[in-house]
């Protein structure tokens, strides 16, 4: 079958641009196609610095033929109405209906219509024009002149040809013919800029690909990657070294060049006294080049790889030099950051006052504590309505401290970690390079001497910053990790400053779940969230605590919800886990059975093994019966009216085996469960609840709950209430689907 070939050549696309704009592509043009019923095999795009490309393959000559058939008014409608159907059919007399007769609705008109299949080079000539002049690149401009028809053409950048045929394989492709603000569609398409800038006649993707390669333009982005990984790893295996990958400067670089030739370079050794992450993030950012590290000791070499987008005809030992005079020049600039920021302060007492109002006794021979006291005395503002950061320091250090017998951290290096926190933000280098932040914090603690436990948890107190990272797993840091993120969605939640829909400005979701994988990789089950944020509220003048408090635990469950999601547990068995203990009416200080995340993650999962089990299927039916049962008697006799044990005598009276055995297995089960809950053996709850499945089968199989004698029905309505109450001491099966 035939194939459609598409190139759209450009200037320069930004690298960052040129992915989803394939995607775009792919999909602008295909999803036409199918409304168009032009059904095809496959298709793929592709792009270059200078190109957007499109191959759909298996495409018919022509749409499938379509018949339908509109149904219309009842003859002798008001004309009006006949009027209406006419123009909506396409028809110009009722001549061209027909008329249906059916026994209960009378006689009404029917059109049929019927339009041929459009043909394919047709389609394509109507869909591509319209896909270019409405294209959603995040930004673009106009150039040239507007035309008769308007302005002129918008575009990421200036469009100057378009290529694009269809044909079999086995006959000449022809060129679809259409015309975008003056660029014609060709059978012509343009190799790499310096190495083969003549025009390229072309006729389908095999030849298309074949001869883009001869004049030095890999269209395959990923093969692009692929070439400059390997030549990479290469080059630093021959100078014994090895690479220090990173996925997302190979993507921006691979965006950057059509023909990627890699070169080695290399910078004075002195440089290398500044912080190996400091050299990275200067080298990337400014020459996006890759650094590399001697593999017997993990330190950075004073080496780096850039990739060239040509063969320089000397090698490239201009193109490395000019690189080198670059990286210089960045690096001198880092190494004076750091240098100034290992220094004092010279307005060294102008920060005083603050320095005593955050508890900073050396602040004047430590340079980072005086870096914190002129971010204080600076009022830099974190949020109108939250204050500054100086004060969200302040409000995070006595969390820290709160929490820290808490999660097994020493209250005293949790406070002192909390203060220098965020001690770097006014630093030289974390003002040129935001991405260092916490990392260089590290760095100037680790130099004034401070136990390494402070230095970890300035950097790692912004951990998780998303699913895939790691974890803090120190005490400190993770006491200050929490303090840091339960300040700010407190704060948020104070001011009404919620996520909605999905716009998340503040990064609350990204705390929030962070909150939940602190708690659930550190098997923290002694932190209560509720009772904390509870204390916490209670601080914010005009919140109501309890409901800010229950408002804020539905949130953080949400995104534990999400989190054990990836992780194959059913939302519905984390809801009921997780909202067994968390009810509006209980959100006060001291309340019972608060469920913490970690026990919930840990329930959740021994409750998600339990019900595919048949164990668990059977129990969770019996549940939903007992539970459908109770709701409807409750409506007559009122909610909470078989609250009361079961009568034992009365049981053992009515003579029944299957009641009296289900009596038992409660009596059983219910406080091993319990235990087991207690014990943090959430198998062993799991368990104790299996036991309860046969009993509870016999019991709905054998006895009959609404008897005609009134102490009867109300006694067995009682033992099934206990059966619910027994299982909500491990969760609330009424929010498990099924």
């Amino acid at each position: 079958m035939p194939d459609l070939l598409l190139e759209l050549f450009s200037e320069e696309i930004p690298a960052r641009m040129q992915r989803k704009a394939a995607e775009d592509l792919k999909k602008l043009v295909t999803d036409a196609l199918v409304e168009r019923g032009l059904v095809y095999e496959g298709a793929k795009a592709f792009a270059t610095p200078r190109r957007l490309a499109l191959h759909v393959a298996g495409l018919p000559v022509r749409g499938r033929d379509i018949r339908e058939e509109r149904k219309g008014p009842r003859v002798g409608a008001p004309d009006a109405a006949i009027q209406g159907f006419l123009k909506a059919a396409g028809l110009s007399s009722l001549d061209q209906a027909t008329i249906v007769s059916d026994p209960k609705k009378g006689d009404s008109y029917i059109a049929v219509i019927e339009r041929p299949g459009q043909e394919t080079v047709a389609a394509i000539a109507e869909i591509v024009p319209a896909v270019i002049r409405s294209f959603p690149w995040p930004k673009s401009m106009r150039w040239g002149k507007a035309s008769a028809a308007g302005a002129s053409l918008r575009w990421v950048r200036p469009l100057h040809a378009i290529l694009c045929t269809f044909g079999a394989e086995t006959e000449e492709p022809e060129v679809v013919p259409f015309e975008v603000d003056g660029i014609h569609s060709g059978n012509t398409t343009y190799g790499h800029r310096f190495h083969a800038p003549g025009a390229i006649t072309v006729r389908r993707f095999d030849d298309y690909v074949a001869s883009l390669e001869q004049a030095k333009v890999v269209l395959d982005a990923d093969r692009r990657k692929e070439i400059i990984l390997a030549d990479a790893k290469t080059l630093a295996f021959a100078q014994g070294l090895e690479l220090v990958e990173d996925e997302g400067l190979l993507e921006e670089v691979a965006g950057l060049v059509e023909w990627p030739v890699v070169l080695l370079g290399s910078f004075e050794e002195r440089f290398l006294e500044i912080p190996g992450e400091a050299i990275r993030a200067t080298i990337r950012a400014n020459q996006k080049c890759f650094v590399l590290r001697d593999p017997a000791t993990g330190n950075l070499a004073n080496r780096f790889l850039l990739t060239s987008n040509l063969m320089a005809s000397d090698g490239g030992k201009a193109i490395v030099a000019g690189n080198e005079r670059v990286v210089r020049a960045r690096l001198s600039d880092a190494a004076y950051f750091f240098a100034t920021d290992k220094g004092n302060l010279p307005d060294l007492e102008t920060f005083a006052e603050s320095a005593d109002k955050l508890g900073l006794k050396d602040f004047r021979t430590k340079p980072l504590d005086q870096r914190m006291a002129k971010l204080d005395k600076l009022g830099v503002v974190f949020h109108a309505k939250l204050g500054t950061q100086g004060e969200r320091v302040q409000r995070i250090a006595a969390l820290a401290r709160e929490l820290a017998p808490i999660v097994g951290a020493d209250p005293v290096l949790a406070e002192r970690a909390a203060k220098l926190a965020k001690a770097d933000l006014p630093t030289e280098m974390v003002g040129e390079f935001p991405e260092l932040q916490g990392l260089m914090g590290r760095k100037y603690a680790e130099l004034q001497g401070e136990h390494p436990s402070v230095c970890a948890a300035i950097e790692e107190h912004y951990k998780p910053l998303g699913p895939s990272d790691r974890v803090p797993t120190d005490p400190v840091s993770v006491a200050v990790a929490l303090a840091d993120k339960l300040d700010t969605l407190v704060g948020f939640w104070a001011i009404d400053e919620k996520p909605t829909g999905s716009k998340d400005p503040y990064a609350l979701r990204r705390a929030a779940l962070g909150v939940c994988r602190i708690c659930d990789d550190n098997n923290l089950g002694q932190v209560q969230l509720e009772l904390i944020l509870m204390r916490l509220f209670d601080r914010s003048p005009g919140v109501d605590a309890p409901v800010a408090a229950f408002d804020l635990i539905e949130f953080i469950i949400d995104r534990l919800k999400v989190m054990l999601r990836d992780r194959g547990i059913p939302h519905d068995v984390v809801d009921a886990v997780a909202r067994q203990g968390v009810r509006r009416e209980a959100m006060m200080p001291g309340m019972a059975n608060v469920r913490v995340v970690s026990v919930i993650v840990r329930t959740a999962a021994a409750l998600g093994r339990f019900l595919e089990t048949e164990d668990g299927k059977s129990l969770l039916a019996g549940y939903k019966r007992a539970a459908n049962i109770l709701k409807a008697e409750e409506k007559k006799d009122g909610e909470g009216a078989f609250a009361a044990a079961a009568d034992l005598q009365l049981i053992a009276e009515a003579g029944l085996i299957e009641e009296k055995g289900l009596a038992v297995a409660l009596a059983q089960a219910t406080p091993k469960a319990e235990a087991a809950v207690a014990a943090e053996d959430y198998e062993g709850a799991m368990a104790a609840l299996a036991d309860l499945r046969p009993a509870v089968d016999a019991f709905f199989d054998k006895v009959t709950v609404n008897d005609p004698d009134p102490a009867l029905r109300a006694n067995r309505l009682r033992l099934l209430n206990q059966l619910r109450e027994a299982t909500r001491a491990v969760a609330d099966f009424g929010r498990i689907a099924g």
